[in-house]
């Protein structure tokens, strides 16, 4: 297993545990609207895909899925300090590139981006 996916793998846990009790209260159905979500992250290392579905379940996979809501670009060193601590003071300085591809994927990431430590 790539060091990339092994971290996506750790996150995608908590991602559930944190989506799927929200798709079950007063906004589920605004929550809902905001998925499925498909985000590629890319670094000089390797490629991955973080994938959250319907029901708020997360998965990682290897290599980048097609038509992405939000592309990730940064080294693998910032990544996987972001990933590991979920913590934006221990990431190395350095440029992140996030780009949306869907406007989903937009509003997405500024929600779940301080819990991936991005």
């Amino acid at each position: 297993m790539s060091c990339l996916l092994g971290l996506l793998d750790a996150v995608a846990p908590d991602l559930e545990n944190q989506l799927k009790p929200q798709l079950k209260g007063v906004f589920g159905g605004l929550v809902r609207g905001y998925l499925p979500q498909t985000w590629v992250f890319v670094t000089e290392e390797e490629t991955a895909t973080l994938h959250v579905g319907p029901d708020g379940s997360a998965r990682a996979s290897k290599g980048a899925a097609d038509h992405p809501d939000v592309v990730i670009e940064t080294t693998h060193a910032r990544l996987a300090a972001a990933l590991r601590t979920r913590d934006r003071s221990k990431v190395p300085p350095g440029a992140t590139k996030v780009t949306p591809r869907t406007e989903k994927g937009r509003m997405a990431f500024q929600f779940v981006r301080s819990r991936l430590g991005l």
